[in-house]
Parts: structure tokens; sequence; C-alpha cells
């Protein structure tokens, strides 16, 4: 399922060459943040040798280790460590996908999912076994059902890794982390779909009570949180047993918005971000960067006149969930774009938005000018931004009207002065590249 396009050159040509774009000056961005973990492995093993964790796990039985598909750094490094204490406890860990929809919501493709994050069988040292089936282990009491995957019900024991995050749809005391992981993770499509049949609105509600069940009738026995810092690196790794998940989650949900990075600017006529993905954000560009959320249940971040997306990652596979928060796109960036990866996340979630595709432009030329025509800044010259992606922010092109801010501003550094934004023959640009990011091999 993918689109082909017949775009109306002559016109746009006609309606937009004439813009002028701003100039772009490099910018370096220090933010203040926690220092990583260095040895993650052995800050694995020190949370499952604490005798509260250790005894969780006995020797000889079957172990689920739920891994979703977020963007954890060093998800495989995590996860093998985790892995390897188990079979260290005497224990027979094997990897299930914990991860709702994505993956086109095939056993196959969240397997693909898991192994283009690192998490393979070779890698990890035991089985990977990918099953959508779920049962359903009751309902709440307002008859919400509640579903888990088969092969973690048949384990003797669950455990799995979830990064604590604020979501990027509403907000309440558990969002994206060890609650959600459990209520809509472990649940597959089908329990995702459950949780979030309501819509985001009742989110906040649901994913407590829908955890609350799964913990009281499963063999769940911890949640291994990650917390990272303004790199997206890992600064604290903490095992959370599986009754102490609903009273300490909304104090680490707290400590990790601290330590998310932040757009220095509070206001933008344009954000321009070169590529959007899964493996960047569920929502391909995280809207707590962007100020771009897919519902009003959620708030934060800049105010932005006029957002770009220019293309996808590779990572994602054709996935353009996200795009459609974006004012304007490029033929390339659709052209990218699967629709049977895309579709069922809005289906899932039912939040069809970001699924949807916004005006088309032939090049990136064209889509920065249309977004600059549009952006509404009548006498001045237009705030512009423009990031690789929303976890690549220790360096970034800014226009030449931020530049007096980046001269007051104690994180931000000039590295070179603004220039012509340098277009290639079919008006593209060059990615500005990932500085300070995690390798995605690592990731």
């Amino acid at each position: 399922m993918r689109i082909t396009l017949e775009i109306p050159d002559a016109i746009l040509h006609s309606l937009l060459d004439g813009v002028e774009l701003p100039r772009m000056a490099r910018v370096r961005y220090a933010m203040p943040t926690q220092p990583p973990i260095g040895d993650v492995a052995a800050a694995v093993a020190a949370e499952l040798r604490r005798p509260e964790i250790r005894e969780r796990v006995k020797p000889g039985q079957r172990i689920a280790v739920g891994v979703g598909s977020r963007g954890i750094a060093r998800l495989a490094e995590i996860t093998g460590a985790l892995v390897a204490e188990l079979k260290a406890l005497g224990a027979e860990p094997f990897v299930i996908p914990a991860m709702g929809s994505h993956g086109g919501a095939t056993a196959d493709g969240q397997r693909e999912v898991l192994a283009r994050l690192g998490v393979t069988e070779d890698a990890m040292g035991c089985p990977v076994v990918s099953d959508m089936t779920t049962d359903e282990i009751g309902r709440t009491a307002d008859g919400i059902a509640v579903r888990v995957d088969r092969q973690a019900l048949a384990a003797d024991g669950i455990v799995f890794v979830a990064r604590v995050k604020p979501h990027t749809a509403f907000r309440g005391q558990y969002e994206s982390g060890l609650a959600k992981m459990v209520a809509i993770g472990l649940g597959k499509q089908e329990g995702a779909a459950s949780c979030h049949a309501a819509g985001f609105g009742d989110m906040a509600r649901r994913v407590p009570l829908l955890a609350e069940l799964t913990i009281a009738r499963t063999s769940l026995r911890f949640g291994l949180a990650v917390l990272e810092n303004a790199y997206d690196q890992p600064y604290r790794v903490l095992a959370v047993g599986a009754e102490r998940i609903l009273p300490d989650e909304p104090a680490l949900l707290e400590e990790a918005k601290a330590a998310m990075p932040r757009v220095p600017f509070d206001q933008l006529d344009v954000l321009a971000i070169d590529r959007i993905g899964k493996n960047v954000s569920g929502d391909g560009a995280d809207p707590n960067i962007t100020g771009r959320y897919p519902t009003p249940f959620a708030a934060g971040g800049p105010t932005v006149a006029k957002q770009v997306v220019l293309s996808l990652t590779a990572e994602t596979e054709g996935n353009a969930n996200g795009i459609g928060t974006a004012d304007f796109t490029t033929v390339r960036a659709v052209e990218q774009t699967d629709l049977g990866q895309t579709y069922p996340n809005g289906l899932t979630s039912t939040v069809v938005g970001p699924t949807a595709l916004p005006m088309i432009l032939p090049s990136d030329r064209l889509a920065l000018a249309a977004a600059v025509l549009t952006c509404n800044a009548v006498g001045r010259a237009p705030r512009v931004l423009r990031v690789a992606d929303t976890l690549a922010l220790r360096e970034f092109a800014v226009s030449e009207s931020l530049l007096d801010e980046v001269a007051n501003h104690p994180h931000l550094e000039l590295l070179a002065p603004a220039e012509p934004l340098p277009f290639d023959a079919e008006g593209n640009l060059r990615d500005l590249g990932s500085p300070g990011r995690i390798p995605t091999a690592a990731r």
C-alpha cells in the first residue's frame, strides 16, 4: 500500500519560487543533564541481584521477557543483560514482543521490529516468541476487557523492559512507562484496542485500571524501568516489583519529565524536521519536543506556526505515523510511506489524524517555501528551526532571526555563520545528520 503522485509542479513553482528563505546557522546545544550509565550490564545486574527482586525468579522457571518498540537507547544491551541475569538465576527466559499494534499488528512484523532494535535470538541467547494471540483474563468494574499475550500467560513468570517518559497524547500519573506496558504492550493489538477504545481522554483512567487487574491475575514479577537523560541516553535503570509499579511509577514519571530535552525557543514560525519515524517516537516526531500533539489531552513545548517533515527514517520501514501533525511534507516522504504499516496505528489508537497526509510538495525547497509563505510572519523575518529529528538536538540550524537569542542563551553555541540553505539540483537538502545520537545499532 504505497502512493504514486502527480504533483502540479508548474503551479507550485509559480507560487513558491519567489519566496525568500532565511539564511541558516549551525548551533550546538549543550543541554544540562544527568551523566549516562557507563556499564549497562553491570547496572542491570545490580538491580536483579537485589534480594527483593532476585527472590521472584526460581531455577527452572520459564520467564517471558516483554520488549517493546519504543526508542530506548541501548535496548539490546539492556535486554541482553536482563536475559543473562535471569539465566544466572537458573531461569529459562524467552523474549516476547510487547508493543500493542506496532509492526503492522502481525507476529512477523513485531519480530522484525525487535530485530531492527538488535533484539534477536542470536544476540539475546534465548528464543524470541512472537504471537499475536491473547486471552481475556478478566474485566474491570466498568466492563473493559483485559487481555494478555497467551505466550506470557503460559510462562511461569513475566518481566519486561520499559522506558518511563511523558506520553505524546495524554497526561496522567501513568503515561509511557511501566503501567502502560502492562496494560497495552502485553495486551498486543487486541489489548491496545481495548485500552484505546474510549479515546485518549480516558487513557489516564484506563491504563492503571487495566494494569492493576493484570498485575493481580498474572505471574508478573517485575518491570525494568529505564530513565533517559536529555541526550536520550539511559542514566538510571530500576527493577520495580509488580506490586510497586502503581505506587512508584508517578514519581519516576516526574523524574523523567524533568530530564527530558526541550527546544530552547518558545515560539517558532517554522519547524523543519529532516526525518520522522517510529524508531524516533511513537508519533514519528516527539510532540513533547515539537509542541504538535495528536490529541487535545496533552500539551507543552514550543508554539509552532507551521511544521514541515522532509522524509522518513529508514528504520521506520514506511510507517509514517505522525506525519499528519505536520502542515507540509515532500513527495519523497510520501513515496517512502507504506500505508499498510501506518494505518494500524490510527485504527488501534482511534486517533487517525497522525496517519493523514499534509500538503505534499515536490522538493524540500518548495516545502520550506510553503511553510514560510503561510507562517504569518508579517513585517519581520520568520523564526525558523531545522532539526535532524527529535532525538538529535545536540546540533541544529536556526534562522538569522534567532541569533540574538542564541547569543544570550547559556547553553547554545554558534558553530558557523548563517548561510543560504544548500539545496541540490532537485531542490533537496542533505540530512543534517545526528550529532551526539547513539548509533542505530545500539538503540
